[in-house]
């Protein structure tokens, strides 16, 4: 890193002082040092949208991707919301599940993206409108000004449009309306909420006492002496959901990068410890705030763009080229998995990519194929749902040091179900995006393997 004093550090970031990083633009995406306050201002637009929302209604569903759905599932577990779901999968089975657990009459329908383009979310639209009977009434969009999602919402006659600050990039976005309106949808107090996210941000104003400073000199000294995974502590909130997509995506390029390694014990070399400060669901406002100018801070000494992600682009380029092929993806086991944790050193990862469904079944056989493989190689092991990772991890797994081994797990994707509108259907998506990925890290150099769940586990 080039030398910085901790008064500079914090002085470049607020002055919005690209030069911090690599001047490629970086003052463009800082939005989201303001977004308390700027949240803060829209609090009574927002209260009024939800209470006009949740009239007669029992249940909420987000349809988003990334850091457009990570925010919003750790505040419903903080805050024990039962009403609200969050669906980010494009598993068929999910999606069905889903779709007939809701009654369409009593659900409203919030979609959330950014880009306003995002393929998931878009071919969730397109299903659910259809399943609510195309009743614009029921749903509402979050979404950056001028997108494709705002003029079809407008067509539609959504009942609300909310918008997005294009100064905020999607893991940054926490505390903007994508994670503010679907608190208020679950009825959390996000006037108290805001006012801890304010609090905050004031304290990392100063030199003294900074607590995301401090954050970001542990994140940033570890990296340097070698210490890259970065052991986050389990907590009922699920942070470290929206933790890893901020550490990953923000620093896993040009070959480096932190590895975020959700519930690892830090008693190793190549680890570092972090605390959370959750003791109310109500310091998630400060945490999110806390984690974000920390990820800032660590991303000059990695000398890299913190907000871009230039990797991430690939997978979905390889999606897209396999939809349009027409061909049937390639998803037959592919490598040995015991070749692969054999030939794991120290200072290794190992990536666990499941494009199953999201079940808690499920979620527990990834667990002990993690258990398994921690036992074999000694490395940090960390796993996540695909597509969800691709908006979260896949950018460090391609972007990042050439230190992971990736394990692929696939399942019976069961039935095509079909998304009105498109030649393609849910498990025809899902399978290509699982292709996709594949074809780019071998693309990368990166060891892969495919396993099939039925088979393995």
């Amino acid at each position: 890193m080039r030398a910085f004093t901790a008064s500079e550090l914090i002085e470049k970031i607020w002055a919005r002082d690209a030069s911090l990083w690599t001047s490629s633009g970086e003052e463009k995406w800082l939005g989201w040092l303001d977004a308390p306050e700027r949240s803060h201002a829209q609090t009574g637009e927002i209260l009024s949208f939800a209470e006009r929302a949740l009239e007669g209604v029992e249940n909420v569903l987000l349809l988003g991707m990334g850091g457009s759905s990570l925010a919003p599932e750790v505040i419903r577990l903080a805050f024990g919301s039962t009403s609200f779901h969050v669906l980010d999968s494009t598993h068929p089975t999910a999606v069905r599940r889903l779709a007939s657990e809701l009654d369409p009459s009593s659900t409203f329908v919030l979609v959330s993206s950014k880009s306003g383009s995002t393929i998931e979310t878009r071919s969730h639209l397109a299903y659910f409108w259809t399943w609510a009977n195309e009743q614009g009434k029921r749903f509402a969009a979050v979404t950056d000004p001028g997108s494709a999602l705002e003029k079809l919402a407008r067509e539609r006659d959504f009942s609300g449009v909310l918008a997005g600050e294009p100064t905020i990039g999607g893991r940054f976005s926490a505390l903007s309306p994508f994670g503010i309106v679907p608190a208020a949808l679950m009825g959390v107090d996000i006037e108290r909420l805001l006012s801890r996210a304010e609090e905050m941000a004031e304290a990392c104003r100063g030199t003294d006492g900074n607590p995301g400073l401090a954050l970001g000199l542990e994140l940033g000294e570890g990296w340097r002496e070698g210490r890259d995974k970065v052991c986050i502590p389990e907590h009922a909130s699920g942070f470290s959901l929206w933790a890893e997509q901020l550490i990953a995506e923000s620093t896993g390029k040009q070959g480096k990068g932190l590895v975020p390694a959700p519930g690892e014990h830090p008693g190793d070399t190549d680890r570092q410890a972090v605390e959370l400060r959750l003791d109310s669901p109500y310091e998630l406002a400060q945490e999110f705030f806390r984690w974000e100018f920390a990820v800032a801070v660590a991303g000059a000494y990695l000398e890299i763009n913190p907000f871009d992600q230039p990797n991430v682009q690939e997978a979905k380029d390889r999606t897209s080229a396999i939809l349009s092929s027409g061909t049937a993806p390639d998803l037959e086991p592919s490598g040995s998995l015991d070749e692969l944790l054999a030939a794991a050193g120290h200072g290794d990862y190992i990536a666990i990519l499941g494009f199953v469904d999201p079940t808690p079944e499920n979620n527990a056989k990834l667990a002990a194929l993690a258990r398994r493989a921690s036992e074999t190689t000694g490395c940090v092991v960390t796993r996540g749902f695909g597509p969800r990772y691709l908006h979260s991890t896949g950018q460090l797994h391609k972007g990042g040091k050439a230190n992971g081994l990736f394990i692929q797990v696939v399942d019976d994707l069961g039935e095509e179900l079909a998304i009105p509108g498109h030649d393609f259907g849910f498990r025809r998506l899902i399978g290509a995006q699982a292709a996709g990925d594949f074809a780019a890290l071998k693309e990368h150099g990166r060891p892969v393997v495919r396993i099939r769940l039925e088979e393995e586990l």
